[in-house]
């Protein structure tokens, strides 16, 4: 792992201690790369699009009642907030990148509208625009602001083309409005914000508010800000903060009520994950730190 984070290049054989190495974002985009043995991930679910390629072994997952297998060189899609999980589907283990792309981002490269929906979360190269494996696939090169957007409409492409029918919108979405929302548990996840709080700064009542913030990111307010404060815990233990402290900075009642979260999300234990990431300062991206209108493992 730590030949991998000094820039060598990658093991493409499956074989070896499991790891999680972390490579470049940018805001609203977080790109890893993983190899992992036996049942890798319990069941869980994240805000975000995750969509990664197989590079080694074979990786299988539970998702939607079924039971899925991705072979090196195909793509795996999964949508925002339903749950899966993820194992070796032979003793070698299995390797792959992958990329979670913030919902909102996927809007902007859009132009807005209804989320594109997936039926099959395991696609054939062939299938998805040309250099686009490619892109998904290098998680090293930098995400300056153009390589940015450039690597968004990638993926909204991908999404794109992957889609077989469009979930409907619950009317046009007021998407300025709901941004503050977002904005506002972004900045302040460890806060417990109230419902009045926030049907005032969006200006809608909270059905609307509710409905249309899943449309427009993919999940509920409330699981929004759990993610969130899960991404302060990752960057607090990340500088060296002890797990407990941790998760009471970053709102949570104790650390068994951090932990219950933190599996149900990445299917991982906070101690195995910190573990297999051999976490250290300055590695942890923080996609919602960011201000402004830019805007997020497995």
């Amino acid at each position: 792992m730590i030949d991998e984070m000094r820039g060598r290049a990658v093991d493409p054989a499956p074989g070896g201690p499991d790891r999680i190495r972390i490579g470049t974002g940018a805001p609203g985009i977080e790109r890893l790369e993983a190899r992992l043995h036996g049942r890798a991930f319990s069941p869980h679910r994240h805000d975000t699009y995750a969509i990664g390629v197989t590079l080694a072994g074979v990786q299988t997952f539970h998702f939607r009642g079924a039971r899925w297998q991705c072979l090196p060189g195909q793509c795996h899609i999964l949508h925002p907030d339903e749950m899966h999980d993820g194992a070796a589907g032979t003793g070698e283990g299995f390797q792959y990148r992958i990329v979670y792309v913030d919902p909102f981002v996927i809007q902007e490269a859009l132009g807005g509208g209804p989320l594109p929906f997936v039926a099959c979360p395991v696609v054939d190269a062939i299938h998805l625009p040309a250099g686009a494996v490619s892109e998904i696939g290098d998680i090293d090169s930098e995400l300056d602001e153009i390589a940015r957007v450039e690597l968004a409409v990638t993926l909204a492409a991908v999404l794109a083309a992957a889609s077989s029918k469009i979930r409907r919108s619950p009317g046009r979405l007021a998407l300025d409005r709901l941004r503050r929302v977002r904005e506002l548990l972004a900045a302040r996840p460890a806060a417990r914000h109230s419902m009045q709080e926030l049907e005032r700064v969006a200006g809608l009542d909270r059905w609307t508010l509710a409905r249309q913030f899943r449309a427009a990111f993919g999940t509920s307010p409330s699981r929004f800000r759990t993610q969130r404060q899960l991404d302060l815990v990752r960057r607090l233990v990340a500088q060296g903060r002890s797990l407990s402290d941790a998760a009471i900075d970053a709102g949570f009642a104790d650390q068994s009520h951090m932990s219950r979260h933190f599996k149900r999300t990445y299917g991982l234990t906070p101690a195995r994950w910190a573990s297999a990431s051999a976490l250290r300062p300055g590695s942890m991206f923080d996609p919602y730190r960011s201000s402004g209108s830019n805007g997020s493992a497995e």
